[in-house]
């Protein structure tokens, strides 16, 4: 069975806990907790699940070094919001124009599935990191239902408005987030997991569309 919660090694003379995701390969891969990435003033937000067990666990930025992180990238080159297409590591030049990404659980969960009680744990950290950085925000990328979800929530609790009946996400979705005069733009894009992509189900034109719509509507 998965062990979420194990304890291991000792760091300042204590015993350190952290999440540990579990593989087909075994539990080795240590899972800290992960801060968003990109710019400090984002016009540009893009919420996703989680660092990725042999992605941001290894290279300690999110979304960094695995195949998910390679297709996002990519992408927000294509369309000018990154200075390169690739990020494989956290020390390389990779920068964001005016974009920033952060994570809805803020450690790999087994199986990627998060429990309800773990989206429950992280909410208030997405809900601080996004309330630092509102102010600036245009437009949000919600990947997948579950980064969907996840920015409906958190604006909700930032005291946004969301229309009723709530949106229904679906690739190219839109909403609107409102807050007194201001409003932000929510659109859904599927995620960039392996089995979206080796099926058809998420195209490189598909993903461009989407973040090429949020690089417009962060520039107008």
């Amino acid at each position: 069975g998965a062990v979420r919660l194990t304890t291991v090694g000792r760091r300042t003379g204590r015993e350190r806990q952290v999440i540990v995701g579990c593989f087909e390969d075994g539990p080795d891969l240590v899972a800290p907790a992960m801060n968003g990435w990109g710019a400090a003033e984002p016009r540009i937000l893009v919420v996703g699940l989680a660092p990725a067990a042999h992605g941001a666990n290894r290279t300690g930025r999110i979304f960094t070094g695995d195949r998910s992180g390679d297709w996002l990238f990519a992408s927000l080159h294509r369309v000018g919001l990154a200075n390169q297409a690739t990020s494989v590591r956290a020390d390389d030049v990779l920068a964001l124009v005016d974009t920033r990404v952060v994570a809805t659980v803020r450690c790999a969960p087994p199986a990627n599935k998060p429990t309800v009680e773990e989206r429950a744990t992280c909410a208030p950290w997405i809900e601080a990191e996004v309330g630092l950085v509102t102010e600036h925000v245009r437009v949000v990328v919600a990947l997948g239902s579950y980064g969907w979800d996840a920015a409906l929530r958190t604006y909700a609790a930032l005291g946004w408005t969301v229309a009723r009946p709530r949106p229904r996400f679906g690739h190219g979705a839109e909403a609107t987030l409102v807050s007194g005069d201001r409003s932000v733009t929510l659109l859904g894009c599927y995620h960039p997991s392996q089995q979206n992509t080796f099926t058809g189900t998420l195209t490189e034109e598909m993903i461009d569309d989407v973040l090429g719509r949020a690089a417009a509507i962060g520039h107008p």
